[in-house]
């Protein structure tokens, strides 16, 4: 069992030889393709066996992944945490894949997982294995930041029925709702019908009451800077947990010959959204073997949940629903799977557009607008000040609006919810497929069976993988761009790759070399090819030194290249060519509006000019797009390792990595305008800089859009992390960790690169033994992480340091084979947030009793 930083706890068997033997003989797969030591591994990878992951303090094997060295859990959502490494972290992480026993479980047009919806469940994971550093050479996909493989258990070699019931709360003292009700019921059964015959079945069902995001933060503190509105006072307040006073619910007033800035009210994130939780996940597996080392296998998975996930905006998941079919042959020589996975987002809805698209179906914004400014000036000539006189206005303009709770307000917030147009409703509506077909032939292992084939010293694998996406346009979220007269026939987007990987042991097997070279083919770029190379040197069996550089590509996800959404009044597009062809071109960047806008209110309100002269005065601050289409992101690693079983025995385990990465053509978003006359249409190219202001000066001369395109700058960061785990006597483990990551520098720095959203430091310390007295057991983890800059288009600031203590005491029945823990997530329930915009999190208090396992 080699190092990880979770707290494990870890053999009721005394002897050390029995777990020295387990440490060295411990093989890993998802860093090589192929079965091999994990003291050997080319490139740091980590592994969380079946006992180590039964015996955590966390809630489940999923969220004891945080506890592993290296690696950066962020959490959206009571059921929906997102795994990362190595920096460059956000809600919706492409750039880390997440499959089960080889096959990708991201929901298509995300191109991320959701959580582990999809995944097995605590009484089928067999192993986690996680690779943090790029592993696109091997698996293309969009792991460039890494990615972890779940195992399952076979049913040949694990039979019989497993149970397993959690019960809990969380909500303590929450100032925002009382304590609320955690349960999770798992079901297990497994049978070998034949030598060759064996099935399996899975159900898990969760019900809780996900955590809530109200951070009251005010992201527009500064939007009438130049009256002297600030705080409380501002009628163009944007709390981050709130909707419908974003920039796009604003308007320009002129009010007693000064200009402000007023939002409309919006509503708080738990006006909108429905807190209960519910997923149930369900899979069943036939097996049947070809021979003794062949093995065929069909499994389906599916999933039905509700859940609050984050992009740019948050969602309400509702009845949202997941399949997947897949095959997989497993043998020495060749491994060959194919598998389709299936999407439809249910009833699920935006956030931002639902709190919107309530207040402007109560009355428009220039009916609203008209009312707040016929009280506001009633007001100030009642005598009443300035802040005053807006607090009156919004009152006025706000009567009568639907109010959280009622009858009327949950009708409207129903029939919204089913608008599949987000100018007027808020409803996600997404139908999209996913087939995928991969196949590798251990050439190596194939020669080496004719006596005059390739000699032991030798390896080499080749492997090949297609993908195809599936997407039926809604209209609203997606079209179909090349279709013309039929915008609704199904939209396609293939990727085809293969790889070659040769190896040598030299030197009686001390020194292991290794070399990959990867293609991949994507219908709208020409090949991009990504190259690894790696040596291991053993001097022992428990000295390993390691080496790596290898590069990588991500491929724009579905959503990133054709997404065609109508959303607060700004076009949100893909960045093919296919989807914005003459915006780039055409379009002024946001900021800089955004600042020539603040300039001609700051002279109009202080510097005593008229509004033309003001716009005259500032139109140089203007600047064009200087973005265009979008091309795959790249990223170039070295890396450095040591890996070592120390002390007599071997009871001291070590890993130490460090790395070193350069980023280019980060794939990100911008918001530019493209200025329009007044019947909407875009001004001709070559228009003169003052038709462009004076258009650009109002809104309705804005045609708004946001648009995924690739960052100018390079980026370079790097980082490391040391772990240790020594074998106490008298059956104790003690685990330390800590890790390091930092952004180096950024050339050519334009503020679209993704923010790296990665604190600087953590660091993980754990103790733990199965079998303190009688049966009797416990298990400590504390986590610590530093403050770090969050950067996400939500919100921009500092995420506070935080610490967690998770815990549990088990109790062991023999007979019947029955397993007792009491156990808490955050056992001191301080609140914290892993991310802005994101929920507070609390403790999780559980009880589990697990039957059979």
């Amino acid at each position: 069992m080699l190092h990880t930083t979770l707290l494990l706890l870890i053999s009721t068997a005394p002897p050390d030889t029995t777990r020295r033997v387990q440490q060295l003989g411990e093989v890993v797969v998802a860093a090589s393709k192929v079965e091999e030591s994990i003291l050997q591994s080319p490139v740091t990878v980590e592994k969380l066996t079946a006992r180590q992951l039964r015996l955590t303090p966390a809630p489940s094997f999923f969220e004891a992944i945080e506890h592993v060295k290296g690696v950066q859990v962020i959490t959206p959502s009571l059921g929906f945490k997102v795994i990362n490494a190595r920096g460059f972290s956000n809600t919706t992480n492409v750039r880390f894949a997440q499959l089960v026993d080889g096959i990708d479980n991201q929901a298509p047009h995300i191109g991320g997982p959701i959580g582990n919806v999809l995944g097995p469940s605590d009484l089928d994971i067999q192993a986690v294995e996680i690779v943090p550093g790029t592993a696109a050479a091997l698996y293309g996909l969009n792991a460039i930041n890494g990615l972890t493989n779940f195992s399952t258990r076979n049913p040949f070699r694990s039979e019989g029925l497993s149970v397993q019931q959690k019960a809990g709360a969380n909500h303590v003292n929450d100032a925002n709702t009382g304590a609320h009700v955690f349960s999770e019921t798992s079901v297990r059964y497994a049978k070998a019908v034949s030598p060759k015959l064996a099935f399996k079945v899975n159900g898990t069902y969760l019900r809780g009451y996900d955590w809530m995001a109200s951070d009251p933060t005010d992201i527009n503190p500064n939007g009438n800077a130049t009256t002297g509105l600030l705080g409380p006072d501002n009628p163009a307040r944007d709390p981050v947990g709130s909707y419908g006073n974003e920039s796009s619910n604003r308007s320009n007033l002129t009010l007693g010959g000064k200009t402000y800035q007023v939002a409309r009210t919006g509503y708080r994130e738990q006006d909108v959204v429905d807190y209960r939780l519910h997923t149930l996940r369900y899979d069943a597996a036939l097996h049947y073997k070809l021979n003794p080392r062949a093995e065929l296998a069909y499994t389906y998975r599916g999933a039905n949940f509700d859940n609050v996930y984050q992009r740019s905006n948050r969602f309400q998941l509702s009845k949202y629903h997941l399949q997947q079919h897949a095959l997989q042959l497993t043998t020495p020589v060749v491994q060959a799977r194919a598998y389709f996975t299936r999407e439809n987002t249910g009833r699920s809805y935006n956030l931002r557009s639902m709190a919107e698209n309530l207040d402007r179906s109560f009355k428009s914004d220039a009916d609203w607008n008209r009312e707040y400014t016929s009280a506001w000036n009633r007001a100030t000539q009642d005598g009443h000040t300035v802040a005053q006189a807006h607090a009156a206005a919004r009152a006025a303009a706000d009567a009568g609006r639907l109010q959280p709770g009622t009858p009327a307000f949950q009708q409207r917030l129903r029939e919204l919810a089913d608008i599949n147009n987000w100018d007027q409703g808020a409803a996600l509506r997404v139908r999209a497929g996913l087939l995928h077909a991969e196949g590798q032939v251990n050439v190596g292992e194939a020669l080496r069976r004719d006596t005059k084939g390739l000699p032991a010293w030798a390896d080499l694998l080749v492997g090949l993988d297609h993908r195809t996406y599936f997407i039926q346009p809604d209209g609203n979220y997606f079209i179909n761009p090349e279709q013309g007269e039929d915008p609704y026939s199904t939209l396609t987007y293939g990727k085809t790759g293969g790889f070659v990987q040769a190896g040598a042991r030299l030197l009686e097997q001390k020194i292991r070399l290794t070399a990959t070279l990867r293609a991949d083919k994507n219908d709208y770029f020409s090949a991009r090819f990504n190259p690894r190379f790696t040596a291991v040197y053993s001097p022992t069996q428990r000295h390993n030194f390691r080496l790596s550089y290898q590069s990588g590509y991500r491929f724009p996800s579905l959503f990133e290249g054709f997404s065609n959404v109508n959303s607060g009044q700004v076009k949100r597009i893909g960045g093919l060519r296919v989807m914005s062809d003459g915006v780039f071109e055409n379009s002024y960047l946001r900021s800089s509006i955004d600042a020539f806008g603040a300039a001609v209110t700051r002279d109009v309100n202080t510097g005593g000019l008229s509004r033309s002269q003001a716009i005259a005065r500032n139109q140089q601050l203007l600047v064009k797009n200087p973005y265009t289409y979008l091309l795959p992101e790249h990223i170039r690693s070295l890396e450095l390792g040591y890996k070592a079983a120390l002390l007599p025995g071997g009871h001291l385990l070590t890993d130490v990595d460090f790395y070193y990465n350069t980023y280019r053509d980060f794939i990100a978003q911008v918001e530019a305008y493209v200025p329009v006359n007044a019947a909407g249409e875009p001004l001709a190219a070559g228009a003169d800089l003052g038709a462009v202001a004076t258009a650009l000066s109002a809104r309705a001369g804005q045609a708004r859009y946001r648009l995924w395109t690739n960052s100018q700058s390079q980026v370079y960061n790097y980082g490391g992390s040391l772990g240790l785990r020594y074998d106490v006597a008298g059956g104790y483990l003690a685990g330390a960790s800590v890790t390091y990551a930092r952004l180096d520098r950024t050339e050519s720095a334009d503020g679209l690169e993704d923010g790296f959203n990665t604190p600087r430091w953590a660091y993980n310390l754990s103790l733990g033994n199965e079998d303190v007295i009688k049966n009797f057991g416990f298990g400590l983890n504390f986590r610590w992480q530093a403050r770090y800059y969050s950067q996400t288009f939500l919100v921009t600031g500092y995420v506070p340091a935080y610490s967690t203590l998770d815990a549990q005491v088990s109790y062991r029945l023999p007979t019947p084979n029955l397993r007792l823990k009491l156990g808490a997530s955050n056992l001191l329930n301080h609140y914290y947030v892993s991310y802005l915009g994101g929920p507070g999190v609390g403790g999780l208090y559980y009880l589990q009793m697990t039957y059979g396992l």
